[in-house]
């Protein structure tokens, strides 16, 4: 985005560029900070399928595309690429999805005064 020549258009046009390049990079920069997470994430979904073969453990990640490609880098290294097709009827519909993630959720922390 940053190396088009907008400039020759005109002043604006390479203003609203500089924003719209800022804008992709603080989401990539966002994408790159949680790294890390998407690896321990990754590690646990390969340590509960090693011995035998769970789908409900990947239900939670087929709703988001990062997930998906967590499922399949996880069922690459199992050697059940295969299983990718079923797991697929885990992902629920957008609308629904929508729904759900939209509806208010009453958060309650517990705090464990003993320790």
């Amino acid at each position: 985005m940053i190396f088009l020549p907008f400039y020759k258009i005109n002043n604006y046009f390479f203003i609203a560029q500089g924003v719209i390049t800022l804008c992709l990079f603080i989401s990539g920069l966002k994408l790159f900070s949680s790294w890390e997470d998407k690896k321990i994430k990754r590690k646990i979904l390969l340590g509960k399928n090693c011995e035998m073969f769970r789908p409900d453990t990947f239900e939670v990640f087929m709703q988001a595309p990062c997930g998906r490609l967590i499922v399949r880098s996880v069922l690459n290294e199992l050697g059940k690429s295969y299983e990718y097709k079923n797991l697929l009827k885990l992902k629920k519909p957008v609308l629904t999805a929508f729904k759900e993630n939209c509806i208010p959720v009453k958060t309650v922390i517990y705090f464990n005064e003993n320790n």
